[in-house]
């Protein structure tokens, strides 16, 4: 069996463009089959950041009595504090402060005095 060149560059032309088709269909196989996500979340993130907003929202009451004790108990040691210094700095010589208690006692009658 003879082959001529005209023939043998046909099959060689033939084969080339069969091999890029095959990598071609390859390569687009390749690129069909992954999900890109431009935006970088996912169902399963959204999910996770939609129960963490319930679980923020659901404590909201509960750290705001938190921290309304917090201020609460803050302001009473600063008015103690403040109380303390009056009854220390009294003119009145019976006068005592009483810490278990806060309060500015007479030494006689053990009566709250205000300084």
């Amino acid at each position: 069996m003879k082959i001529t060149l005209s023939k043998r560059l046909g099959l060689t032309a033939m084969l080339a463009l069969a091999a890029v088709m095959y990598t071609a269909s390859g390569t687009v196989y390749a690129e069909t089959s992954k999900l890109v996500i431009e935006s970088g979340d996912s169902a399963q993130s959204r999910q996770n950041a939609a129960m963490d907003k319930e679980q923020w929202d659901d404590t909201r009451s509960l750290r705001q009595k938190v921290n309304k004790r917090a201020e609460k108990e803050w302001d009473k040691a600063d008015v103690a504090f403040d109380a303390e210094d009056k009854c220390q700095q009294s003119s009145n010589v019976n006068a005592y402060w009483e810490p278990n208690t806060l309060r500015c006692l007479d030494r006689r009658t053990g009566r709250a005095i205000t300084p």
